[in-house]
């Protein structure tokens, strides 16, 4: 796909990784449709530098979990641009649920945001590119998709899921449409991990380093720019999973 004059919905892109994606397709010329659900400040500040770029960005807001608010900003965004040509899955929901603990609900908030709401809009979007001039669809998922780790069951789930979300939009939609998912590693650790920690992960990856958003967002400007991978799941962990 030329990038070039392209329009990509992005979430999540206010920060983190989203944010990084979207500045990588903004210097590509990407005209940008940014969510986010809470993190108005950070996405005003994210619009302003892609801007200062020479492109258009409009900032959208919905919760992922609320199906009634993503379709209100799908029709939001086709006011804003007459096609949406990449759909970029990119928000996600992520906290421990120790299996002793796990209640329903969080079940429904982690699954809800982080695979549902991929769904609904790449239904919504992804029949849209089928009926149009066509696009591209990738999801951000998660390793532990793939590979789950402990006490995280709920989240490693809705990973999975995306996972295979991703490879069934490749069948259901080509061959206008491309679907490809990408697994990041360990790129950023959350918060509220202390030292120790962070080195358990460092010794536990190959490369013997934490990788970075910008190694997220180079994946997925190769997997848009290449015309021949479709319903394939990326893994971006620095050698993480095949210890």
């Amino acid at each position: 796909m030329e990038l070039k004059g392209k329009t990509a919905l992005v979430t999540g892109g206010a920060k983190r990784v989203g944010k990084n994606i979207a500045l990588a397709l903004a210097k590509k010329g990407v005209h940008l449709l940014l969510h986010y659900r809470s993190s108005e400040s950070e996405a005003q500040k994210t619009a302003e530098e892609i801007k200062s770029l020479g492109v258009p960005c409009q900032l959208l807001r919905a919760d992922l979990a609320n199906t009634e608010e993503l379709l209100n900003m799908v029709r939001e965004a086709y006011r804003f641009e007459k096609s949406v040509d990449v759909l970029i899955n990119s928000a996600s929901l992520f906290y421990k649920t120790p299996f002793k603990t796990v209640q329903e609900s969080d079940w429904d908030k982690l699954v809800d945001t982080n695979l549902k709401g991929p769904f609904i809009l790449s239904k919504e979007i992804g029949n849209k590119m089928v009926d149009g001039s066509g696009g591209k669809i990738i999801n951000i998922a998660d390793w532990s998709g793939i590979r789950p780790y402990k006490d995280y069951a709920a989240y490693c789930a809705s990973k999975g899921g995306l996972i295979t979300l991703t490879k069934s939009l490749a069948r259901d939609l080509a061959p206008k449409v491309w679907a490809n998912a990408i697994a990041p590693g360990p790129v950023l650790l959350p918060p509220d991990f202390t030292e120790e920690e962070k080195q358990a992960v460092i010794r536990k990856t190959v490369l013997g380093r934490i990788g970075n958003p910008e190694d997220i967002a180079s994946a997925v400007i190769f997997l848009l720019e290449n015309d021949f991978i479709n319903g394939s799941v990326l893994v971006v962990d620095g050698g993480r999973s095949i210890v």
